[in-house]
């Protein structure tokens, strides 16, 4: 094609995501044409307002293996636009060590953040082969840095690098009380980490012994240096399945829902978990005896140094069930959006638990983020079978921004230093092609949509693909249903609706009598929950029906639930809210938003009309578990018109499909929903076909028993090729 016919087509391209692909062959255009008239022509593209076509231009140089384009790459790690920075840092990670970047790559981890867990991911690449360069680096950036977090991010990239020398200053930080505790903390946790050094297990044991605040750290570390191999299940044993997710707190109990990150991927994995150990979540004999059970699932997510230590004990003495294992961070919880610096501890605690459970057949991977970009190393180096859930997220956002004007060629780069998005397509794209197997939602264009917006051709080996729709428990939904209709016909509330009723009771009496329009979820602008509002108070529905949004920690939100409360504010103020009609509720135990959900279907007596409307005003929705949900209950839903609802809402019979990035669309979709839940006669009937659609295809118990035998698939398969290798 040329290297300009190539960079032509990035400049010309329609949309944004059709840009990021023909990145990919801008830059094997440039491998295929290195010289001075392709470093000419990709440099040109790095100026102007185009930040796409600048991106693409990096990664073009990042295929340029001579010293031209390491020169330019190492120019670009100073450059005024951060986005470019961060580009140039990943690109250099697969170039040979180029030491007059060394420096420049250290001063991004002083600045931490993204760029920082990108520049320190380089550093660790070039350690492989140029350790003394790097620790040199490294030592001399402590000797004048003395702020608390860089020098955390220093100590934690020198734990990277071996060689006696970065051992040497781990044991000095180590045993410095002088030191900040924070350095003190990535000091001990590397030592964990220098597998047969007598010194290092000396000094974790010294500390652990100990009552000063290192002491579980250094236990941590007295178990990592401990580890065992993992192991793969034997015939007829039953497997063991790892999943996980790291932004959130997950619990049984689902007891943080809707708070910060714990969003529906929290509340699929707890009930998912459940059902693939129990008995009927087996996929039993079927598909010529090809399935075996799942006897223990363990699913991992954040917690504290201590939770860790209590869940690597769990997991090593319990071959059966579900089971939680604790990643700790080291240092504050963030949102995912912003955990990326967290890789490395994420990394260790993955494989402490992993490794504590002794045989693991299969990990399955959901999500472009970094808890799967740690996970995915992990996998790597213990040899465990990986199954991706593939979704085009983060394209479908981006298509989504960019087909709202949102979202432009010129202002990318600055979504892209808070969104990484960029990144996160190509993780996906990484993740699919090394996973085992890949699993899909449903999507009325599948194949469509992932060969456009992903470049996955799922026909070119189909065998290696399986479209698994997500479920609910409906469980949950019929004891919230039977409570809330034992309360409607008489009975005292519960202590779930009882706080329901107080909060709608803190509404004047001329909002009592509406219906709920209700929406469960993160407060995310992915989430749209300010869109919502702004939907519901520009137009007749404000006056027709209270709205209730459930989700967010609402005294102590992050900076996304800020933005949103933000947003918010300036449509309903919040001294206006109870006047307008509007609840905020914050996030709720997932069995107390079942209960909410179903009193938005039955009515609250003397307070609320029967017949309410769910919403989901998500740019993008996989799939939708509290959709489902609320279809299970009964409720008439408005959802994004595209992926997983697409494929199961049927217009003006279960809800309504609208575009959820269009202001206007989705107020006219609102005031339809009501109109269509409130007509006199037909609620019965509507809820009963909601009901049906569910419990036919989208149950946890369907999703269990799918997975189950995508599961037996690939341990069936990595078992043979073991003994393939092995014979």
């Amino acid at each position: 094609m040329g290297i300009q016919t190539s960079l032509d087509g990035v400049r010309d391209a329609d949309r944004i995501v059709e840009a990021m692909r023909l990145a990919d062959e801008l830059a094997f255009e440039a491998s295929r044409e290195p010289g001075l008239r392709t470093l000419r022509i990709l440099s040109g593209a790095l100026e102007g307002d185009d930040d796409v076509t600048a991106i693409a231009a990096v990664h073009a140089f990042g295929q340029i293996h001579d010293d031209d384009a390491d020169r330019v790459l190492t120019t670009l790690l100073s450059n005024e636009r951060a986005f470019l920075r961060e580009h140039a840092a990943w690109v250099l990670g697969a170039h040979l060590p180029h030491f007059d970047a060394v420096g420049r790559l250290i001063g991004l981890v002083l600045d931490g953040g993204f760029g920082g867990m990108i520049a320190q991911r380089t550093l660790e690449q070039w350690a492989q082969t140029a350790p003394e360069h790097v620790a040199i680096g490294l030592e001399g950036a402590l000797l004048g840095v003395d702020d608390p977090d860089a020098r955390y991010r220093l100590m934690e990239t020198l734990g990277l690098v071996r060689g006696a020398g970065p051992s040497r200053r781990l044991h000095a930080a180590a045993g410095d009380e002088g030191e900040h505790l924070l350095v003190r903390t990535a000091a001990v946790a590397a030592l964990g980490q220098r597998r047969g050094d007598s010194a290092a297990a000396e000094k974790l044991d010294e500390l652990a012994r100990g009552d000063g605040p290192l002491r579980d750290i250094a236990r941590l570390g007295l178990i990592d240096l401990a580890g065992g191999s993992v192991q793969r299940s034997a015939a007829g044993e039953g497997l063991t399945v790892a999943q996980l997710f790291l932004h959130a707190d997950i619990d049984a109990g689902l007891t943080a829902a809707g708070s910060g990150d714990n969003g529906g991927v929290a509340t699929l994995l707890v009930r998912l978990g459940d059902a693939l150990v129990r008995d009927g979540g087996r996929a039993g004999a079927g598909a010529a005896g090809a399935s075996a059970d799942v006897k223990r699932v363990v699913t991992l997510s954040r917690g504290s140094v201590g939770d860790a230590i209590d869940s690597v004990v769990d997991v090593a003495g319990r071959s059966t069930g579900h089971l939680y294992g604790r990643i700790p961070s080291l240092t504050p919880p963030v949102s995912s959006a912003a955990a990326w610096p967290q890789r490395v501890a994420a990394r260790r605690g993955i494989r402490r638990v992993l490794r504590a459970a002794g045989s693991v057949d299969v990990l399955h991977l959901r999500m472009a983020e970094v808890g799967s970009l740690a996970a995915s190393d992990v996998a790597r180096e213990l040899d465990i079978p990986v199954v991706f859930t593939v979704a085009p997220d983060p394209h479908a956002v981006i298509q989504s921004m960019d087909s709202a004007g949102t979202l432009t060629r010129q202002s990318f780069g600055a979504a892209d230093e808070r969104e990484h998005f960029w990144f996160r397509a190509r993780l996906v794209q990484r993740l699919a092609s090394n996973a085992h197997h890949t699993v899909l939602f449903p999507r009325p264009q599948l194949r469509r949509d992932m060969r456009a917006l992903v470049g996955i051709d799922i026909d070119s080996h189909p065998e290696r693909h399986t479209v698994v729709p997500e479920g609910i428990d409906l469980d949950v939904v019929d004891a919230a249903l039977a409570d809330a209709t034992a309360h409607r016909e008489g009975a005292a509330p519960g202590a779930e609706l009882a706080a329901l009723r107080t909060l709608v009771e803190a509404l004047p009496e001329h909002r009592r009598g509406l219906p709920l329009v209700v929406s469960v979820g993160r407060f995310h602008q992915v989430k749209g929950m300010a869109a919502i509002v702004s939907a519901w108070q520009s137009s007749s529905a404000a006056e027709r029906a209270n709205l209730l949004l459930v989700g967010g920690d609402l005294r102590h939100p992050s900076a996304a639930e800020q933005q949103q409360l933000d947003a918010i504010e300036a449509v309903v103020p919040a001294g206006l809210r109870a006047e307008r009609g509007l609840i905020l509720s914050g996030h709720q135990p997932n069995d107390t938003a079942a209960r909410w959900m179903a009193a938005a279907r039955t009515g609250l007596p003397g307070l609320t009309a029967p017949d309410g409307v769910y919403v989901c005003g998500s740019l993008k929705e996989e799939f939708g578990i509290a959709l489902l949900e609320a279809m299970a209950t009964g409720l008439f839903v408005v959802a994004p018109d595209g992926g997983g609802p697409a494929t199961y809402v049927e217009r003006g019979r279960t809800g309504l499909l609208t575009q959820t990035w269009d202001g206007a669309a989705l107020t006219a979709a609102i005031e339809s929903a009501i109109d269509t839940a409130g007509a006199p006669g037909e609620a019965p009937a509507r809820a009963a076909r909601s009901r049906a659609v569910v419990e036919a295809s989208f149950t946890i118990q369907a999703m269990a028993r799918s997975l189950e035998s995508v599961y037996a698939g690939v341990h069936r398969e990595s078992a043979a090729t073991d003994r393939a290798v092995t014979a």
